[in-house]
C-alpha cells in the first residue's frame, strides 16, 4: 500500500518512510524471506524519504529505527528520533519508537519515560501493549524483576500474542527462580514464533544492551 501511495505521489515522504518501516519490521520480527533485500530496501527508502522532506516526523522515526536496529548506530538513532519528537511531540507512536531506540542504546530509564509518554498521549492506542512490553524488557536490565513480571503480564492481557512480552516474561521469571512459570512462558514464545532461536533473534538487531534479557532467555530454556 505504501508503494502504491508512492506511485500516486512520488514525492510523498511519509509513504516512502512507511515502506521503509515495513521492510525493517520484516527483518526485526523474522518475517523476511530475504533479510538482506529488506535491509537494503529499508535503507533506500529512508534515504528517499529524507531527501523529500528532512523534517518529516515519520521519515526521521524510520531513519532512527534503521540506524538502531539495522546499523547498531545508537548515537545517530537517538539524534534522529529526538528530531522526530521535536517535529511532532504529540505523536504517540514516535514516543514508542523513542523508547525502543533508547532501550537499544542501554538508556533504560529514559526508554521507560518515553514508553510512558506514549501511553499518556494515546491511552487507548491499539499498540499500547508494545509500550508495556518495552517497559518490561527495560525493567529487566534495571533488575526490577517483579515490576517487569507485572507489566509484561499487563501487556499480554491486551495482546496475547505479543512475542516481546512473552520473551520478557520468560526471562524475568527465570531470573526470579520461578522455573516452571519461566518454562511455560518460554513455550508460549515458541507458539508465537515457532522458529525462534536466541542467536537468530540477536542477529535481527538491536540487542547489544539486552544482557540480562538474553541471560534470562537462556535460563528459561529457549533454544540457542
Amino acid at each position: 500500500m505504501a508503494r502504491r501511495a508512492l506511485e500516486l505521489d512520488p514525492r510523498a515522504a511519509s509513504a516512502a518512510a512507511l515502506a521503509a518501516i515495513a521492510h525493517r519490521e520484516n527483518v526485526v520480527h523474522g518475517f523476511a524471506v530475504d533479510p538482506q533485500f529488506d535491509r537494503n530496501e529499508a535503507a533506500r527508502l529512508v534515504r528517499l524519504a529524507l531527501s523529500l522532506d528532512e523534517n518529516d516526523e515519520t521519515a526521521l522515526r524510520a531513519a532512527g529505527l534503521n540506524a538502531g536496529y539495522l546499523d547498531g548506530d545508537y548515537e545517530t538513532a537517538i539524534d534522529l528520533v529526538d528530531r522526530a519528537v521535536a517535529s511532532n511531540p504529540n505523536e504517540a507512536i514516535t514516543w514508542r519508537s523513542r523508547g525502543w531506540i533508547y532501550k537499544m542504546a542501554g538508556q533504560h530509564e529514559e526508554a521507560i519515560l518515553s514508553f510512558e509518554r506514549g501511553i499518556r498521549l494515546s491511552p487507548l492506542d491499539p499498540g499500547r501493549h508494545n509500550n508495556l512490553a518495552g517497559i518490561g524488557v527495560a525493567l529487566i536490565e534495571l533488575r526490577r524483576f517483579d515490576e517487569a513480571v507485572a507489566v509484561s503480564k499487563k501487556s499480554l492481557r491486551q495482546n496475547s500474542s505479543d512475542g516481546v512480552a512473552y520473551r520478557g516474561l520468560a526471562a524475568t521469571l527465570a531470573h526470579l527462580g520461578r522455573d516452571a512459570e519461566a518454562r511455560e512462558a518460554a513455550a508460549r514464545v515458541l507458539e508465537v514464533d515457532p522458529t525462534f532461536t536466541i542467536s537468530g533473534w540477536i542477529a535481527r538487531g538491536g540487542q547489544a544492551n539486552s544482557h540480562l534479557l538474553i541471560e534470562g532467555l537462556r535460563k528459561a530454556g529457549l533454544p540457542e
